[in-house]
């Protein structure tokens, strides 16, 4: 594996965490530009994907140079480190929805981002939290990527040795869990909202990506417009776009919606990862890769600055998740002027970027050799 780091992962991965803030601000404006509006899919796949892509290439780094067991104590320390993470974030969010609330007279905050659990029976909430149970709105990405990573040891060996073999387990997972309602329990009696039994393939895809990635290949000297797969996807992209915009307007989509494709695209659900869903974000993701082979474009000032936020995407994420209940108490004290969406959103992007900023900077500050004194 080639130790270059490819920026695209990183522009992608910080765009999906200003996607993710946007989406979770509500009545947002700039909410209507994400991927969600135009597709089937959302941040959410982008966020997973990338997340099995970056790391089975670091991981798979690790396995082939220090050996199985190096590389099974650095994930699960990882993994230990985002479960304390979500803990610590949890209480956070948890006293900021709290005091945002206070503020806010026409809605309930605490209702609306889950929360009631933990008046109710804070015992028992925080049981559940410590068991991944209780998972308030906004919060269900992280404990997501805890049990995907956790998992990663079981699978890496045959994935970085025969990626189809663990593609092929994987899906067949994927495709049996609806039928068997496989899925891990919440709160309630409920199910987590991520069923990490079918997110995982898209996890693992994003694995089997990346090993893929690194293999020498000989470039197709075809033009797009003459290879079927591009077509093929770049077509179905449109095609789920269309359908996407026309939810807009009911009535339009009712009318020209034949009852045999409504049967066959609905429901479109999020929780078991829809094959709807899943065929959308491969077949972007694919016609994306097709039209951006090249790197350069990452040098661009503003790619630079979703590059950062994306390299250090667990510290975005956190903030992210602390600023839009924020962010949505400040619009709803202003009756959710227009004005003041648009500008609690690019302040809240604004202030993620200066996060990426300084741990960039601090980084290098760290990393930089002390000079020797006389």
């Amino acid at each position: 594996m080639t130790s270059e780091r490819d920026h695209r992962i990183d522009f992608f991965r910080g765009l999906a965490l200003i996607f993710i803030f946007w989406d979770h601000v509500p009545h947002n404006p700039l909410g209507q530009i994400t991927l969600r509006n135009f597709g089937f899919s959302d941040a959410a796949e982008i966020f997973v994907f990338l997340a099995g892509y970056a790391a089975v290439l670091a991981y798979g780094k690790i396995l082939q140079r220090d050996g199985y067991l190096i590389a099974c104590v650095k994930i699960l320390r990882r993994t230990w480190v985002l479960y304390v993470v979500h803990i610590f974030l949890l209480a956070m969010l948890m006293g900021i929805v709290f005091f945002a609330n206070s503020h806010v007279e026409t809605r309930d905050l605490v209702e609306e981002m889950g929360m009631h659990h933990f008046i109710t029976n804070p015992q028992q909430a925080l049981t559940d939290e410590l068991l991944l149970r209780f998972k308030p709105n906004l919060m269900d990405p992280l404990p997501l990527y805890i049990v995907l990573l956790a998992g990663l040891p079981l699978v890496l060996p045959l994935l970085v040795r025969k990626a189809w073999a663990v593609v092929a387990l994987s899906l067949t997972v994927y495709l049996l869990a609806p039928w068997f309602g496989w899925n891990l329990a919440a709160i309630k009696d409920g199910v987590w909202y991520f069923n990490p039994v079918v997110w995982q393939l898209l996890f693992v895809l994003g694995g089997a990506a990346a090993i893929y990635g690194q293999r020498p290949r000989l470039p197709d000297t075809r033009s797009l417009m003459h290879q079927p797969l591009f077509v093929s996807a770049a077509l179905y992209v449109v095609f789920a776009g269309v359908i996407t915009i026309s939810w807009r307007w009911p009535e339009i989509h009712d009318a020209v919606m034949p009852a045999w494709l409504s049967n066959l695209l609905y429901p479109i659900s999020k929780t078991d990862l829809s094959p709807v869903r899943l065929m959308h974000f491969l077949a972007l993701a694919y016609v994306t890769a097709k039209l951006l082979p090249g790197r350069s474009w990452t040098r661009n000032w503003w790619a630079q600055q979703s590059c950062r936020m994306g390299r250090y995407s667990l510290e975005i994420f956190c903030l992210g998740v602390l600023l839009a209940p924020l962010a949505d108490m400040i619009n709803a004290m202003t009756n959710d002027a227009f004005a003041m969406q648009i500008f609690t959103a690019l302040v809240g992007v604004g202030l993620m970027g200066l996060l990426g900023a300084w741990l960039d900077f601090n980084k290098r500050l760290t990393q930089s050799p002390i000079p020797a004194t006389a």
